[in-house]
């Protein structure tokens, strides 16, 4: 089949009415058949620059590492001389050179190669690096003509199946450009890790002051709305031209997945928070989605197909960690009651709606199943417990979380609790906040059997400063004693396993307002092996700087 032929199809199976299983089922032979085409063979008369040369730095928005396995890493970097205005990229393919060394001044480079970045998808350049050693740090660059970019640093998974000591990572999510500086990045860059993940809303897609942090906004989004490719491009790569979130992606490898702003607030499935068009919210997702894969570490399996993107997947840390990343936006039902809080109806409880779609659910359940790690980790969007604002029978809950999908959560705590799944932990991003929770058999029973963990981090710069503890927070502790702690300070959450114990720290910044803020740790949490439930064996008050808002 030739190019035009496969993209023909593909328009003809994305426009008809068959069911979204047979549509993957049907359209994954051409994922592979696209990616050859697009990034390795040229279209019919497109030009191939051998010796580029550029009027501007090309490696203005740096470079990530990404998806870690025993033998092997994705890297990535984006040609973009002018990053604001579509990347500043003639219409050409041009080869780009990459190194990995163990060492970072590459007196020993293992591994190099040639690639190309493609005008299609944004001189975006992603190389599955293989044939690596497991569990060791290796520094990767790029070369394009005679330009060097910047140095990175990585580090593969340990072997599958091997005794490991200890795993150290973070997580984040929720970096709203206008709202803050990402101090906390440049901290976490600071700190000694093997991998860092990403929960969600990297972007936000507002235009310009259309979303005002309490205490003011401190920069300024490019541009308006972002609806088209080019617009989505753009705003990515006025993000990762922010030094401190660039040195974070140097520093260490991450493994991402997405919330809703990378696409549109709160929008579920193929319905957006507005009364947008269904045909054209479907042209800005397939945007959305392009340029998410064009802006982060990630291999081919998530290369996006139409609508379409593989975002959910499993990493493993030797015998001590399992990671399900999973994606809580692309498959939903439509939330219950407009998605607002509110009493759930016998819409939320419904068993025939969906929070992960069925295919995912099971492959979830199947993971869980042949896992062997001491820890599996649940890494996704939105609150998982439950979280009541009312005292009592009558409840007033989020319908945008697990909440407004309580059948869907009833199934994976069921899971959790008769396959017998091993230390079940849950990482959450979404609410700009740190909570921590106990996972219980049943919420309506505060006294039923405890399954698991949730540990919800807070935003790196959304919302603005911050502050210890929200005004509502207080009724949510009251009436909900699972949940153990809140604080409302923005930051990141660092956790360490070992084979005995669990620990989560959130570690804060007391100010996004202005950059240079300190790090400290809030409050610090452990679990046990084999023993669900947590228990607080640090606290630490933040002290107000002078200037702070």
């Amino acid at each position: 089949m030739d190019y035009e032929g496969m993209l023909f199809r593909l328009e003809e199976l994305s426009s008809s009415e068959m069911d979204r299983r047979r549509f993957l089922k049907t359209t994954a032979q051409f994922a592979v058949m696209a990616l050859g085409f697009t990034l390795f063979r040229p279209w019919p008369g497109l030009r191939v620059e051998a010796a580029p040369r550029f009027p501007l730095y090309p490696f203005t928005l740096g470079v990530a590492s990404g998806d870690p396995l025993s033998d092997g890493i994705v890297l990535w970097t984006r040609l973009a001389p002018d990053p604001l205005n579509g990347g500043g990229m003639p219409f050409y393919r041009v080869p780009v050179r990459w190194e990995v060394a163990t060492d970072e001044n590459f007196r020993h480079v293992v591994k190099k190669g040639t690639t190309y970045a493609s005008p299609e998808w944004g001189h975006s350049v992603h190389v599955d690096v293989r044939g690596l050693r497991p569990g060791r740090e290796y520094w990767y660059r790029f070369k394009s003509g005679s330009e060097l970019s910047p140095v990175g640093r990585t580090k593969t998974a340990p072997a599958p199946h091997s005794l490991q000591r200890e795993l150290v990572f973070a997580f984040a999510s929720c970096q709203n450009f206008e709202h803050g500086y990402y101090t906390a990045y440049r901290r976490m860059a600071e700190e000694d890790l093997d991998v860092v993940i990403h929960l969600g809303d990297y972007i936000y897609e507002n235009g310009s002051g259309q979303n005002t942090a309490p205490g003011g906004n401190v920069r300024k989004h490019h541009g308006r709305e972002t609806l088209t490719l080019e617009a989505y491009r753009n705003r990515y790569a006025q993000y990762r031209t922010d030094p401190d979130l660039q040195l974070a992606h140097a520093s260490f490898p991450w493994m991402v997945t997405w919330d809703d702003h990378e696409v549109d607030n709160d929008y579920a499935g193929l319905i957006p928070e507005d009364g947008t068009s269904r045909e054209k919210f479907i042209q800005r997702r397939i945007a959305a989605y392009q340029a998410y894969y064009e802006h982060m570490p990630l291999r081919r399996d998530s290369l996006p197909v139409g609508r379409h993107m593989q975002i959910f997947r499993r990493f493993t840390f030797g015998d001590l960690a399992q990671f399900h990343l999973l994606d809580t936006r692309q498959y939903r039902d439509r939330q219950a009651g407009g998605g607002k809080w509110r009493a759930p109806g016998e819409e939320a409880v419904s068993p025939d709606r969906t929070l992960l779609g069925v295919e995912q659910e099971t492959w979830l359940f199947r993971e869980l199943h042949h896992s062997e790690a001491r820890w599996n980790i649940l890494a996704q969007q939105v609150f998982f417990a439950q979280r009541d604002l009312k005292k009592g029978s009558e409840k007033l809950q989020s319908m945008d979380a697990w909440d407004g999908y309580a059948d869907s959560r009833r199934r994976v705590l069921e899971y959790l609790a008769h396959d017998r799944v091993s230390n079940p932990v849950v990482l959450t991003g979404d609410v700009h906040a740190n909570w921590a929770c106990d996972l219980l058999a049943d919420f309506d029973h505060p006294t039923s059997t405890v399954v698991g963990t949730e540990f919800v981090g807070t935003s790196i710069s959304s919302g603005g400063d911050g502050s210890d503890f929200r005004r509502s927070a207080r009724r949510i502790l009251d009436h909900n004693p699972h949940i153990h702690f809140h604080n409302n300070h923005r930051g990141y959450v660092r956790c360490r396993l070992t084979p005995q114990y669990w620990q989560t720290d959130y570690r804060v910044v007391p100010y996004v307002s202005r950059p240079g803020a300190p790090i400290l740790t809030r409050a610090s949490f452990v679990v046990e092996n084999g023993r669900p439930g947590i228990s607080q064996i640090s606290e630490t008050s933040v002290p107000t700087y002078k200037g702070d808002r």
